[in-house]
Formats: structure tokens, C-alpha cells, sequence
């Protein structure tokens, strides 16, 4: 009986496993079955919203700033040379460099020895030609009396031969008289040729004599330039520099001595492209008298002179390309020759265009704009100028457009953004109670905590940073601003 007992008792039990198994296998079948039939799940795809920078287009009059380098250099600068060879006796005081020096001021001498020889020499070779000049014209005038008194005689002799000749017609006189009379009228007249050559040759005596007078006069104006050049005078108002003169130094003839410079009359020559010259010209081809500042920049502190564009060069050289301008400099402004220069040209303004960050534009000439569903849609434009980090752009559809500032490969038409530029609500001037209701006080560990994360951002423009620290400087900060921050930071 018990054997039976035990033996049903294991039977039973053999059954309820066998149920359970085949009830856990037809739920592992349908659930098998359930799975393979259901579609698999999707999940839901979220459109990624990128956050940007903008700025608000606003087409203006502009006018633009062409930036160029140029050498400044003096408009009047005379190289110092010895005219004449020897010793030098003596030098100005301050003869060096950096010396400044007046018009007409002596400031070296050359041993005048020779040259003072020479001179006298020449006073009395002209003092010579003086005296032969006398003696000419003195035989000039008795050459022409002795002319005179020999035509005198030649007519005399030639009224007795006519009365020799009216006698023998009267058969009063003889032939011999007569044959005297004509040979006697005769040798008068050869006395009056002769006294006639005479006056000839004493008039050509003067005109070679008057010849000898000049170059006597010559001779003495070249010795006594001579004697000048031996003194070496300031021709302006200036300052010396390459000096290389030394007194008792034996010098040679157009030996450069140094240079005058004139600090006050100074100009600036600068390089352009052909591009940019074409920007400086009117309609008639003509370069513009623009107003420029030149700038040297040293070690942060700045010399600015003023000035105007004068001329252009008249050729472009050989090896180079552009254009060669130059400026005349209204005052020095501590600027000395030799200095190079930062030039910035103001071009001829223009009208409506748009100031933009320099990476707002792409290479096909298009800004992104974003639409009135924060979707961002390419506009096409018009690079008229660029200023360092902005551009100048012209465009029908940008004015009020907010443009993307800082463009990435990320960014598209289409692709929607969140804007992080702050603006001012544009009814804040007219309801400025409730602006001063939106306004909080801070405790001192909530501003610096603020001031932390707004410091540390690196996606933040420094011109926000500080306007937005300024902001928190604040006795009482805008609580709109407070909430932005701290949901970033997660405060």
C-alpha cells in the first residue's frame, strides 16, 4: 500500500511538470510567434536646432577706408657737395647728424687760396682788356681824323687838277701841269683808302678788343664763383643727416659731404593694386584729392598725421605692379623720412549698403538670413568692399534681415536655428515701467557665478561679453537675462 501511495504521488507530480513545461513552451512559442509578427519600432527623429550669432542688416551710407603701407619720405632734400676741391678749413658747430641748420648758413669752408689766386689773376687780365679797349677806341677816333683830313687833301688836289684842265682848254695852261695836278689827285685819293683801311682796321681792333673784355669779364665771374663755391651755405630750413665730413679733410670735387633734409615738408608714397587705384578716380579717369591719415604704430602708441592724395606715379616700373601714390602730409607729427607707415584712404562714400562680419559672406557672394520660422534661407549679394574683418554688401532683400554672423559647413538654407544675439524688446523705450518691473537685485554669489559663465564662454562675441558684464555690474539686473543664463549653466 505505501509502495502504491508513493508510486501515484510520483506519477502526479510527473504530470503537473509535464503540464507546466508544455504551457511554458506554447507561451515561448507565442511569444516567438507575437514578436516576429509586430513591425519593429521607429524612434522618432528630432530635428537638430543649431544656435547662432546674427546681426541685424541695416543698408546705410558708408564711406569706405582703404587700408595700404607706405614709406614716408621728404619732399625737399639737397645733397650737401664740395664744388670745388681741398682742404677743409672749416666746419659749423653742430656740423652732424641731426644738426639743425637756417638758410644761408655756413656750414663749410674750403681752403680759398687758390681760388682767391685765380680771382686776382683774372681782375687783372680784365683790367688789361679795359685799358687795350681805351687804346682802341682812342685810335678808332684818330683814325677817323686822319680821314677826314686826308679827304680834305684828296679834294683839294682834285680842284687844282680840274683847274689845270679848265686852263689848258683855254689853251692857258700847259699839259705837263695838268699830268702833275692828276698824278697829285691821284695819291690823294690813295691817301684817303689807306686812312680808310687804317680807320677799318682801328674799328676791328675795338670789336676784338670788346671780345677780349668779355672773356676778361668771364674769367673773372667763373674765379669768383669759384671763390664762392668754396663756402658751402644751407639752401632751406632743414636737417642734416649722412654726414661725413671731417675738418682738415681733404675733400674732391662733387664729394657728398652730407644731406639736408626739410622734416616739415614731408609726403608718403604707398602701393595699390590696379582694383584699388580704379576706386580712387573720377568719371574722367582723374585720381581724387582724397583725405588720408598715416599711422605709426609703436609698440601700441600711435602717430596720426592728416593729409591728401596729390599724384600718381607716371609709369608702372619694371618688376613691380599697381600703382604708385603719393600723399603730401599737412604737418610732421614726429613722422621722419624713412618711416614706415600704416595708410588708410577714405574712398568716395557709398550708398546702401550693409556692414557685415567678413565670415557673414561665402565665396558665391550669399548671406544667411533667418526667416520668420527660424529657418535660415540663402540671399544673394554684393561684395562692394572689405574692411578688415567686415565686408560692405549690397543686397535687395537684406534690410532689417537678421544675418547669420559667423558661418560654419553646418549651416544651410532650410536648416532652422535659435538665436543667441540679445536685443532689446522693441517697445522697451516705450514701456519702460515694465522694464523696470523685469529688473532684479542679485546676491553677490549669484552675480559672480553668472559673471563666471558669461566670462568663460568661448561661443559668446566679446562685444556681448561686455555688454552683458556690464549689465551684471548693475545694481538691479533684467530678469528675463538672469533666466537665459541660468538655464544654460543649469542653475
Amino acid at each position: 500500500m505505501r509502495f502504491l501511495r508513493h508510486s501515484l504521488t510520483g506519477l502526479f507530480l510527473m504530470s503537473i511538470t509535464l503540464a507546466l513545461v508544455v504551457y511554458a513552451a506554447t507561451l515561448v512559442g507565442d511569444a516567438v510567434r507575437a514578436r516576429l509578427a509586430d513591425e519593429p519600432a521607429t524612434p522618432q527623429a528630432r530635428e537638430r536646432v543649431f544656435a547662432v550669432n546674427t546681426v541685424i542688416a541695416d543698408p546705410q551710407t558708408v564711406t569706405p577706408v582703404l587700408t595700404a603701407y607706405g614709406e614716408i619720405r621728404s619732399r625737399r632734400t639737397l645733397e650737401l657737395r664740395a664744388s670745388a676741391s681741398g682742404t677743409l678749413t672749416e666746419l659749423a658747430d653742430g656740423f652732424e647728424d641731426g644738426a639743425t641748420v637756417t638758410e644761408g648758413q655756413v656750414l663749410a669752408r674750403i681752403d680759398p687760396a687758390n681760388a682767391q689766386s685765380a680771382l686776382d689773376r683774372a681782375a687783372n687780365d680784365l683790367r688789361d682788356a679795359e685799358i687795350a679797349a681805351r687804346d682802341a677806341e682812342r685810335a678808332v677816333q684818330i683814325a677817323r681824323d686822319t680821314l677826314t683830313a686826308t679827304q680834305e687833301q684828296a679834294d683839294l688836289q682834285q680842284r687844282a687838277y680840274d683847274r689845270q684842265v679848265d686852263l689848258q682848254a683855254r689853251n692857258v695852261g700847259s699839259a705837263s701841269a695838268v699830268e702833275t695836278a692828276e698824278i697829285a689827285a691821284a695819291g690823294a685819293r690813295q691817301s684817303v683808302l689807306s686812312a680808310r683801311n687804317a680807320l677799318a682796321q682801328a674799328e676791328t681792333a675795338v670789336d676784338t678788343t670788346a671780345t677780349a673784355l668779355n672773356r676778361a669779364r668771364i674769367a673773372r665771374d667763373e674765379a669768383r664763383r669759384t671763390l664762392d663755391d668754396t663756402t658751402i651755405r644751407a639752401g632751406f630750413d632743414g636737417t642734416l643727416a649722412d654726414v661725413t665730413a671731417v675738418e682738415g679733410g681733404l675733400v674732391s670735387t662733387n664729394e657728398q659731404l652730407a644731406t639736408l633734409i626739410d622734416a616739415t615738408r614731408l609726403e608718403v608714397a604707398f602701393r595699390l593694386s590696379t582694383a584699388q587705384f580704379a576706386r580712387l578716380l573720377d568719371s574722367a579717369g582723374q585720381l581724387l584729392k582724397l583725405p588720408l591719415t598715416a599711422t605709426l604704430d609703436m609698440q601700441g602708441i600711435g602717430l596720426t598725421v592728416e593729409g591728401t592724395i596729390t599724384r600718381d606715379s607716371a609709369s608702372v616700373g619694371e618688376g613691380v605692379t599697381g600703382r604708385l601714390v603719393f600723399a603730401r602730409l599737412d604737418a610732421p607729427g614726429g613722422l621722419k623720412p624713412g618711416d614706415f607707415v600704416e595708410v588708410a584712404v577714405e574712398e568716395p562714400p557709398l550708398d546702401s549698403v550693409a556692414l557685415l562680419p567678413a565670415t557673414a559672406v561665402d565665396a558665391g557672394n550669399t548671406v544667411l538670413a533667418i526667416g520668420p520660422d527660424d529657418r535660415l534661407r540663402a540671399l544673394p549679394v554684393t561684395l562692394m568692399r572689405r574692411q578688415g574683418d567686415a565686408v560692405l554688401v549690397r543686397g535687395d532683400d537684406i534690410a532689417g534681415q537678421r544675418i547669420v554672423a559667423q558661418r560654419s559647413p553646418l549651416l544651410g538654407a532650410g536648416i532652422k536655428v535659435r538665436d543667441l544675439t540679445e536685443r532689446a524688446p522693441p517697445d522697451a523705450a516705450a514701456a519702460p515701467a515694465e522694464a523696470e518691473a523685469e529688473l532684479v537685485e542679485l546676491t553677490p554669489e549669484r552675480r559672480e557665478k553668472l559673471k563666471a559663465f558669461i566670462t568663460a564662454s568661448n561661443r559668446m562675441p566679446e562685444e556681448m561679453k561686455t555688454r552683458i558684464l556690464a549689465q551684471l555690474d548693475a545694481d538691479r539686473v533684467p530678469a528675463r537675462m538672469i533666466e537665459r543664463i541660468e538655464s544654460r549653466i543649469g542653475g
